[in-house]
Order: structure tokens, then sequence, then C-alpha cells
């Protein structure tokens, strides 16, 4: 498999997996409300990119919502 399809492939595996998990997380304070926020925004920018088709900044959006969504849930600000 190729770079490009490699990274794609990456980038919606996990986007799929922070799609399910943010739909059922919950904030548990204002903070993982913010969390939330956040991740959702990264979301939002990981379909733009791909839309795009700039894979890396995909790649990297869909990261950052991972781990906003993991660090989120280690502070005890949110859970899922």
């Amino acid at each position: 498999m190729d770079t490009e399809k490699q990274l794609i492939s990456e980038t919606l595996k996990w986007l799929e997996k922070a799609k399910a998990i943010s739909s059922d997380a919950k904030s548990m304070d204002v903070k993982g409300s913010d969390f939330l926020k956040n991740v959702n925004a990264y979301i939002k920018d990981t379909d733009y990119f791909l839309d795009k088709k700039d894979y890396v900044r995909a790649f990297e959006a869909v990261i950052w919502a991972w781990s906003w969504l993991e660090i989120g849930k280690d502070q005890g600000i949110v859970d899922w």
C-alpha cells in the first residue's frame, strides 16, 4: 500500500473511532464541555481536510481529536 492510501486508511479508521466515542462522551464539568467542543471541531476539520484531499492535515486533525478525548478521560473531565 502506498503512503497516501495508508494515510487515508489510518485517518478514516481513527475518524470513525473518534466520531463514535465523541457522540457517546459525557462532560463531567464545564471544562469537559469545552474539551468536547474542541474534539468536535477537530472532527469537522478532519472531514474538511479529507474533502480538500489534504491528507496530512486530515490525519493531524483526527489525532488531535483523539488526543483531546484521551486527555479529557485521563483528567476525569470527560467520560466515555
